[in-house]
């Protein structure tokens, strides 16, 4: 599977460009699409699951492109969470996902197979005889990964998958993500740092429109070395101070003191030593070296 992107801009009529003439190239397994609230991820998903026209540009799926004519076909193959999805809070959990599929038009008995086999897979058996509103916001989310893949689609598009999830099912969803990326492209959207460290191998950085970064996440975090250092910080005088002329990244409290995690092209002083950066520190890195 290959999704191919090429010059693409969306505006829209009040004059913003959501999305400024973007490139980018998808195979299978898992991509992340890192940035900050309003950088243009969510638009640029909107185009990819058809829901929105581009203004300019071109984008294909294995080789069909994308246009009215198509649609029908590329929809076939496409699985969609958006970060919002209005399941039917009286239904049951079953009762919702046969519904969602037959909307689909998944023959009924290969839906009900798929609705098994993915109950199992996320842990919600025994849970498909309650209420949608009876489940907890993790748990929907679940549900709404069910619904992506009932397709079985080829190309999964999944926006803002762990938004508000407590630490535990923040890493059940990241875990399902890597099982679902085994056998198709699954592109997913967050502002989460840490998410794509432990699902990705390759991501695309957006800001405003357009794309800072796009490759894989070792490159990324090479472009951290020699950038990002460390310091041993006895009294908060001297954190305040560093904090007014660079950008700290972390702070963490030890018995000695506090130590200080800062980015910086230069040595900030003498007392600070070279530290391998995270992808945490290379984004932000990449963020201040763009602005």
């Amino acid at each position: 599977m290959s999704i191919k992107v090429k010059n693409l801009s969306v505006s829209f009529k009040n004059g913003v460009k959501a999305v400024n003439h973007v490139d980018l190239e998808i195979d299978t397994g898992v991509y992340g699409l890192l940035g900050e609230n309003g950088a243009g991820k969510t638009t640029l998903m909107r185009v990819l699951t058809t829901i929105l026209k581009p203004t300019k540009g071109m984008v294909s799926l294995n080789g069909i492109l994308y246009n009215e004519a198509n649609y029908e076909k590329i929809q076939k193959k496409i699985g969609y969470l958006p970060q919002e999805l209005n399941l039917y809070p009286n239904l049951t959990v079953c009762e919702c996902l046969q519904y969602m599929g037959e909307l689909a038009g998944i023959p009924k008995k290969k839906c009900g197979k798929r609705i098994e086999y993915y109950l199992e897979k996320t842990n919600l058996a025994e849970q498909q005889k309650k209420k949608i509103k009876q489940l907890s916001g993790g748990m929907k989310r679940r549900v709404g990964l069910i619904q992506a893949v009932l397709n079985d689609p080829e190309f999964l598009i999944i926006d803002e998958p762990t938004s508000g999830l407590d630490p535990e099912e923040r890493i059940r969803i990241r875990n399902l993500l890597i099982d679902l990326g085994k056998e198709r492209t699954v592109l997913f959207s967050t502002h989460v740092v840490e998410d794509l460290a432990a699902t990705c191998y390759q991501l695309a950085v957006m800001k405003k429109g357009s794309f800072l970064y796009a490759g894989t996440l070792m490159e990324l975090l090479a472009q951290t070395r020699g950038h990002v250092w460390e310091i041993d910080a006895r009294e908060e005088g001297q954190i305040k101070r560093l904090e007014e002329c660079f950008c700290i990244s972390s702070r963490q409290v030890t018995e000695a003191g506090t130590k200080v995690k800062i980015i910086s092209p230069v040595r900030p002083s003498l007392e600070c030593v070279p530290v391998e950066g995270t992808l945490e520190d290379a984004y932000m890195y990449l963020m201040r070296e763009k602005e």
